[in-house]
């Protein structure tokens, strides 16, 4: 083995470590989302103070993968039937969803120097390799976008199930909680088809192609009846700690001067771009007659996987939330390239 072998994976050790001392010591104290934002908050300080802290690209997909097949475990053929009141839902994430772009892409602008481009990057609320590859064609700013990029996903991760707990708003969704434990050998078999389809995905530049791989065969395994049940708690809790690991990694590296100037503009598009959602999300819920936390949830401006791990953690309908932050990375896929063309 080579010492640069030896060195990441002394990242990855230290870097689960700390991830999994977060989870515990906000599990102790009662944060919502512990095994989520522990480790989010706890890695991002580790990275601060210079230790190397690495989350490696395998570690990365599986962790996606066993979220993907713990969501696509509460697919049943009821909920997909209620997927016909969905549309309504849709259009509304994407009225709410320009707005905050438009308005947070005129904040960096004009207080807090972006240019245009750099600014309209900056501000696009997730689809981060799409916006970085955006960025590296464009010659805009790159390691600011980066950060005010990271510094949203970090924000989201704690500030959605703080406003949730807030609010005294909680899940209730019957499809979290699965009848029985999923058989070892159909674990498996959803693990080796779900990393064959999510390595088909990723060649086809499907985003979140892990986790969307890992719902899909999961998702099929239920509805036919060939793999009932939910993964083992334990699994999906350490998935969780990994995921929130791995937002806390995205600091690593960066200047304290850069994270200084870009906090503020990125704690500002957080905020716009989340007051918008929080609209939306209200509004959807009343025409919907649907919990608010589900609505909330799923419009937030944060990663597809954290957020979609999130709705799992606080107990709510963790498809639903999922199928809309896809959407919301279908629709951006769209809309950025219209808005830089507008200029």
């Amino acid at each position: 083995m080579t010492a640069i072998d030896g060195g990441a994976l002394r990242a990855t050790a230290l870097a689960l470590a700390v991830g999994a001392a977060g989870a515990g010591i906000f599990h102790l104290i009662g944060f919502p989302a512990a095994f989520l934002t522990g480790p989010a908050v706890a890695v991002t300080l580790a990275g601060l103070a210079g230790l190397p802290v690495l989350v490696p690209a395998v570690l990365r997909d599986a962790c996606f993968l066993m979220i993907g097949i713990n969501i696509g475990a509460g697919v049943t053929r009821d909920l997909l039937g209620a997927a016909l009141s969905w549309p309504l839902s849709f259009v509304l994430l994407t009225a709410t969803l320009t707005g905050g772009l438009v308005v947070c892409r005129r904040l960096l602008i004009r207080r807090f120097g972006f240019d245009r481009a750099s600014a309209l990057l900056a501000a696009t609320p997730g689809h981060l390799s799409y916006v970085l590859s955006l960025s590296a064609d464009t010659r805009t700013d790159i390691e600011r976008i980066a950060v005010v990029q990271s510094m949203r996903v970090l924000f989201l991760t704690l500030l959605v199930p703080v406003l949730l707990t807030f609010w005294d708003v909680h899940g209730n969704s019957p499809a979290v909680a699965a009848p029985r434990l999923m058989a070892p050998t159909a674990l498996i078999a959803l693990g080796a088809a779900g990393a064959a389809v999510g390595a088909i995905f990723r060649r086809l530049g499907v985003p979140a192609a892990f986790l969307l791989a890992g719902m899909l065969v999961s998702a099929l395994g239920q509805v036919s009846a060939l793999s009932e049940g939910a993964p083992p708690q334990g699994l999906t809790l350490s998935a969780f700690v990994v995921m929130g690991t791995l937002i806390g990694t995205r600091f690593r590296g960066q200047s304290r001067g850069t994270l200084r100037r870009s906090v503020h503009a990125g704690l500002t598009a957080t905020l716009v771009a989340s007051a918008f959602a929080v609209l939306g999300a209200i509004i959807a819920a009343r025409l919907m007659d649907a919990p608010v936390a589900l609505l909330l949830i799923s419009f937030a401006p944060g990663g597809v996987e954290a957020m979609a791990a999130m709705a799992v953690q606080i107990e709510v309908d963790a498809t639903f939330v999922a199928a809309h932050h896809v959407m919301r990375l279908v629709i951006l896929t769209f809309l950025v390239p219209f808005l830089m063309g507008r200029g």
